[in-house]
């Protein structure tokens, strides 16, 4: 059984930094994409970053610059390191992991909070 765990998340200032961290227990067959995804109250779920298997990255633009997206050499973890955080930031975050085959796995998400 495939579970994702993600950790790093809590409260920080403005400016402040994270690490965020994702876990992968169990295997997967044929990852295309690791990513993290995040969604504010009241909004829907958005793409922050994504790394594909051979190390390709893509960020949102609200974030180019702060944040970055790195794996694992086995591809059992995925890491999102955040700076200069902001205020609009705000959001539970997800780890996702795309297959092959378009099957999408998301861990249970973890609360950043970043205050003024």
């Amino acid at each position: 059984q495939v579970q994702l765990v993600e950790s790093g998340g809590g409260l920080v200032q403005a400016g402040g930094s994270l690490r965020l961290s994702c876990a992968i227990y169990g295997s997967i067959f044929s990852v295309n994409v690791m990513g993290w995804y995040r969604q504010a109250p009241g909004k829907q779920r958005v793409l922050v970053a994504t790394i594909t298997t051979s190390g390709y990255t893509n960020y949102a633009d609200s974030v180019k610059g702060r944040f970055t997206i790195s794996s694992s050499n086995a591809k059992t973890a995925v890491y999102l390191q955040m700076n200069s955080l902001k205020p609009e930031d705000t959001a539970i975050y997800y780890c996702n992991v795309l297959t092959m085959s378009d099957y999408d796995y998301w861990g249970q998400g973890t609360q950043v909070t970043v205050s003024s």
